[in-house]
């Protein structure tokens, strides 16, 4: 829950919800940027730090993650990690809108 409150924690002001993605270095700076503009960039750079720093975390612990997925209740964030770096995926979940199903063969 550590990760909710860095990232959310000064996002206090009834906003819309990001849609697109993120790619960010090793440091967690980003490099290209597809949500719009009228998000906030330093809120967009917290969730790049937040996911490098769980990646970087992770691989310590000796439990590298090539991909972590976060639903939230109505935000899902899907990282991957880039030799050090992320992409990031923002997508805004509504209430008619499903969930992504596996098709298997």
């Amino acid at each position: 829950m550590g990760i909710l409150k860095n990232i959310f924690r000064r996002a206090a002001a009834v906003q819309s919800l990001p849609a697109g993605s993120l790619t960010v270095d090793r440091h967690g700076a980003i490099i290209t940027c597809t949500v719009s503009s009228a998000y906030p960039q330093s809120l967009l750079a917290t969730i790049g730090h937040a996911v490098v720093t769980l990646l970087r975390e992770a691989r310590t612990a000796q439990m590298p993650l090539s991909e972590i997925s976060l639903h939230f209740g109505s935000l899902h964030i899907t990282a991957r990690e880039l030799r050090g770096g992320a992409v990031i995926f923002l997508l805004p979940q509504t209430a008619l809108a499903s969930t992504p199903k596996t098709i298997r063969p």
